[in-house]
C-alpha cells in the first residue's frame, strides 16, 4: 500500500517534467495575484543550453520585462560613457568619439543579448560593463595599454575561467556571510556615490535644492511602493518623478543627440588617423595589460555572485532552472568582449547588473527582459535623443539608486541575519574599503574558510582544497597583481611601469 502511494507521487512529481512550457501555461486571469501569476512561470520553464530557445514556445513577454530592459539600458549608457571618456581624455580624443563609440556599443551588445541571453543561453546574464574598471584605465593607459589587447587578452581568460568552471567552484566556496557583505558594501557605496553626483550636479547649476527635493520624493516613493509591494515599478516612476521634478524647478535640460548611425568598419575604429588613433596593438602593448587582464577577470567572481545571489533570494523556490548560471554568464561575457574589442568597442565587460537586478525584482526570467533591452538599445543608440535622457542626472542617480544599490543593500541585510555571519560581513566590508571588493572578497573567503571568522561547523565540513589550497591561491594571485600594478594604498607599484 506504501509503494503504491510512493509510485503515484513521485509520478505526480514527474508529470511536471514531461509537459512543455506551452502545456503548462496558464493564463494570468486564472490566478488570484499577479505575483502568484509571476512566480507560476519562472517554476514551469524549461531553459535548454545551446539550443534554441524560442518567444512564446518556450517563454513569454509580461509588461514587467520593460523595467529591467529600461534599467539596464540607461545602465548601458552611462557605464560605456564613462569608460570611453576615460580612454579619451588621455589619448586626447574628442567628445564626438565618446559619443559615437557609446552608440556604436549599444548596437553590438544588442546582437550578443539575442544570441546568448535570448536564444542559445537562457540562463547568462547579460554581457554588460566592468564599473571596478573605470579608475585604472588611465593607469594603463599612461603604461602604454592598448584597448584591443586590453579587451581581447580580457575574453581569453574569462573564456578559460568558464571552461574549467571556475567562477561556479568559487561561489560555492563564498558563505552567506562573505556575499552578504560583498552586497552591503556595494550597495553602499554605489548609494553614497550617486546622492555626491546628484548634489555635485545640482551644485554646478547653482540650485543645490533640486538634488535634496528629488532624494526625498525618491525615498517616500521607494517606500511607498515597498507599502504597496509594487517594487518592481521603482526605476520607470522614479526615473518620471526625478526628471519631472528637477525640470519643474528649473533645471535645464536639452536634446542634443540627433539621430544618426556609427561608424560599422571595424578598420575605421583601429586605425592611426581615425577612430581611436592608435592603429592595431603590438606584442607590446599584449604585455603591458597582461596583470589588469588577470585582475578584470578575477574580478568577475564577486561581482557575478553577487548578481546571481540576489537573484535567488528574490525568486520562489522551485526555480533552479531559471537562474543565473555563472559559467554561462562568463562564456557569454567573454565571446562578447572578444569580438566587441576587434570591432573596435569601447567596453569592458562584465554581468549587467543594472538588468538583472531590477529583472530579479520584477520575478522575470533573464530572456524576455533580454530581447527588449537588445530592442531598447537599438532605439536609443539609433534615435540618440533617448541618450540625452538616460544620463542626464536627475533620472540617471535616482534609477541608479532605486533600480540597484538599495536593492544590493537589502538583499545584504537579508543574508546576514542568521548565525555568525555579521563576522564575515563586516570583514568584507573592512577589506573592501581598504583597497577593493575583490581584495575584501578573496581574504575573507580565506578567512572564512579557514574557520578563524563565521560559521566553525561550515569550515569543518570543507575538504582541505577548498579550505585553505583554493582561497590561498586566489587571495595571493589578486594582491600579487594588485601589487605590480600599484592597487595597494601606500605601497607604489612592484613594476616601475605603472609608476605613474
Amino acid at each position: 500500500m506504501s509503494t503504491d502511494t510512493a509510485d503515484d507521487e513521485s509520478a505526480k512529481s514527474a508529470q511536471p517534467e514531461s509537459k512543455s512550457y506551452q502545456e503548462l501555461h496558464k493564463p494570468s486571469a486564472s490566478f488570484e495575484t499577479r505575483d502568484e501569476y509571476l512566480e507560476h512561470e519562472l517554476q514551469i520553464m524549461q531553459p535548454k543550453r545551446w539550443r534554441a530557445n524560442l518567444p512564446f514556445r518556450d517563454y513569454r513577454f509580461e509588461f514587467e520585462d520593460t523595467i529591467p530592459a529600461m534599467a539596464g539600458t540607461i545602465g548601458k549608457v552611462v557605464m560605456v560613457g564613462a569608460i570611453a571618456a576615460t580612454f579619451a581624455a588621455p589619448l586626447g580624443l574628442s567628445d564626438a568619439f565618446v559619443l559615437e563609440n557609446v552608440r556604436y556599443e549599444l548596437l553590438i551588445v544588442s546582437i550578443f543579448i539575442i544570441i546568448f541571453s535570448g536564444f542559445i543561453l537562457p540562463t547568462a546574464n547579460l554581457a554588460g560593463t566592468h564599473g571596478p574598471l573605470i579608475p585604472l584605465i588611465p593607469i594603463v593607459v599612461a603604461a602604454g595599454g592598448h584597448p584591443m589587447a586590453f579587451g581581447l587578452l580580457i575574453g581569453a581568460f574569462g573564456l578559460l575561467l568558464a571552461i574549467s568552471k571556475g567562477g561556479s567552484l568559487l561561489a560555492k566556496l563564498t558563505s552567506k556571510g562573505v556575499c552578504g557583505g560583498l552586497l552591503l558594501y556595494l550597495g553602499f557605496i554605489g548609494t553614497t556615490s550617486q546622492v555626491k553626483k546628484l548634489f555635485a550636479w545640482a551644485e554646478g547649476i547653482e540650485m543645490t535644492h533640486i538634488a535634496f527635493i528629488v532624494i526625498l520624493l525618491t525615498i517616500l516613493l521607494y517606500a511607498l511602493l515597498e507599502h504597496w509591494r509594487k517594487r518592481w515599478l521603482a526605476v520607470p516612476l522614479s526615473c518620471l518623478l526625478g526628471g519631472i521634478t528637477a525640470w519643474a524647478l528649473g533645471a535645464p535640460f536639452e536634446f542634443k543627440t540627433a539621430p544618426g548611425l556609427p561608424n560599422m568598419n571595424p578598420m575605421y575604429w583601429w586605425g592611426e588617423n581615425t577612430g581611436w588613433m592608435i592603429g592595431l596593438p603590438t606584442v607590446e602593448s599584449f604585455i603591458v595589460v597582461l596583470p589588469f587582464a588577470v585582475l578584470a577577470v578575477a574580478m568577475w567572481s564577486p561581482d557575478f555572485l553577487g548578481h546571481q545571489v540576489f537573484q535567488k533570494i528574490s525568486y520562489p523556490e522551485r526555480t533552479e532552472k531559471v537562474q543565473m548560471d555563472i559559467d554561462d554568464t562568463m562564456v557569454s561575457a567573454s565571446v562578447r568582449q572578444t569580438f566587441g574589442s576587434l570591432m573596435g568597442g569601447s567596453n569592458f565587460t562584465s554581468s549587467w547588473g543594472t538588468y538583472i537586478v531590477p529583472a530579479a525584482i520584477a520575478k522575470r526570467p533573464i530572456p524576455a527582459g533580454a530581447l527588449l533591452t537588445a530592442l531598447f538599445c537599438i532605439i536609443a543608440g539609433v534615435w540618440g535623443y533617448p541618450m540625452d535622457l538616460a544620463i542626464w542626472q536627475p533620472v540617471l542617480c535616482v534609477a541608479l539608486v532605486v533600480g540597484v544599490f538599495i536593492p544590493l543593500l537589502e538583499a545584504g541585510m537579508e543574508m546576514t541575519r542568521e548565525g555568525k555571519t555579521t563576522q564575515s560581513a563586516a570583514i568584507v566590508v573592512f577589506g573592501s574599503a581598504l583597497v577593493n571588493p575583490a581584495f575584501g572578497w578573496s581574504l575573507t573567503m580565506l578567512l572564512d574558510n579557514m574557520g578563524l571568522i563565521g560559521c566553525k561547523e561550515r569550515s569543518s565540513e570543507l575538504t582541505h582544497m577548498s579550505r585553505w589550497i583554493i582561497p590561498l591561491v586566489m587571495f595571493v594571485v589578486l594582491t600579487g597583481v594588485m601589487a605590480l600594478v600599484g592597487l595597494l594604498p601606500g605601497i607604489p607599484a612592484l613594476m616601475p611601469g605603472f609608476r605613474h
